[in-house]
């Protein structure tokens, strides 16, 4: 029997054809980015994608409204509402600046990331290497992290291996992969690889390689519980557990943006080796990694480009007049 019109049935091929349109528009609009991005003079792209994220910023979607929610936590409550929409355009401004930097990355030199890139702490990062360790970099979302690779590799006089997830469609994962790999990261896929992408960082960090891992998203019952920014929160465990398998030095590292390039800070290395379970131990270092991440992130809180939920009792704030103001 043919189903009612208007049944929910009906509109699953047409739901399934937007979807899919919607992917291609996405993943055509992130191959023109990065071609037609790269052949602008660089303080057009700059002011380019400055405006467009105060336009952003004005439109309060939800993601922004998300992310206004999220720096009311990190800031403890101490601004006013202009002035935490003060922050809220910054931090959207911040994050435009990743999204333009991400499409001219391939055309810079490493030569001028290197030159560019303050570094703090780089004595805990020696530490490790010079004790012959492998070492594991636990980022947050934050700064440019790409740019950061680009100083890693330089640094390391090599490449180091991170993880990437997939995204659809499958053309779209294929070019952020093909991106990361042109800067000279080795990339596996989080899931659908040829191997577990655990196995694989296992066995590279075994070897004595360098990894970079970003793991300040809340992963629900699936996630390490810490206290982050004084509320409870979920963050992944598997740069513990690696460190802890493979005897890595865990450093927490967080990127920021200076005026003209970028900072690098590295805090002490995270112990997970010793006594007592291997859970207990993974949970205690994931909230020293939390502790570390949210004294630089309250150092520079506009450049961290957290727009998803990272606590389950911080949800995006209501919709409302646009009250975001066009900030410095």
């Amino acid at each position: 029997m043919p189903l009612p019109t208007g049944h929910s049935l009906s509109h699953r091929p047409r739901r399934r054809r937007e979807r899919g349109l919607a992917a291609r528009l996405t993943d055509a609009g992130f191959a023109a980015g990065w071609h037609a991005v790269r052949l602008l003079p660089e303080p057009v792209a700059r002011g380019l994608f400055d405006r467009a994220g105060r336009w952003a910023a004005r439109r309060d979607g939800k993601g922004t409204r998300q992310l206004r929610a999220n720096l009311r936590v990190v800031t403890g409550g101490r601004l006013s509402e202009p002035e935490l929409a003060s922050l809220t355009t910054r931090a959207v401004r911040s994050y435009a600046r990743y999204w333009q930097e991400a499409f001219r990355l391939p055309a810079l030199s490493s030569e001028r990331i290197v030159a560019g890139t303050e570094v703090v702490g780089l004595e805990h990062l020696e530490k490790a290497r010079a004790g012959g360790r492998p070492v594991i970099m636990a980022l947050p979302h934050s700064g440019n992290w790409d740019a950061a690779g680009v100083w890693f590799i330089d640094w390391l006089g090599g490449p180091f291996m991170t993880v990437a997830e997939r995204l659809e469609p499958e053309s779209l994962y294929e070019r952020f992969v093909a991106f990361r790999e042109s800067l000279g990261f080795r990339v596996v896929p989080l899931t659908g690889g040829p191997r577990p992408s655990t196995e694989v960082l296992r066995e590279w960090l075994g070897e004595g390689g360098a990894t970079c891992l970003l793991v300040d998203r809340n992963l629900g019952t699936g996630g390490v519980p810490v206290e982050f920014f004084g509320r409870a929160a979920t963050l992944p465990g598997g740069a513990a557990l690696l460190a802890a398998q493979t005897g890595a030095a865990m450093v927490p590292t967080v990127c920021q943006f200076t005026e003209r390039g970028w900072r690098l800070v590295f805090s002490p290395e995270v112990p997970v080796a010793g006594p007592g379970r291997l859970k207990d131990r993974v949970t205690a270092a994931m909230q020293s990694v939390a502790d570390s991440f949210a004294a630089s992130i309250a150092d520079r809180p506009e450049d961290w480009h957290m727009l998803g939920r990272i606590w389950t009792d911080v949800p995006p704030d209501l919709p409302g007049p646009a009250s975001t103001p066009a900030g410095r």
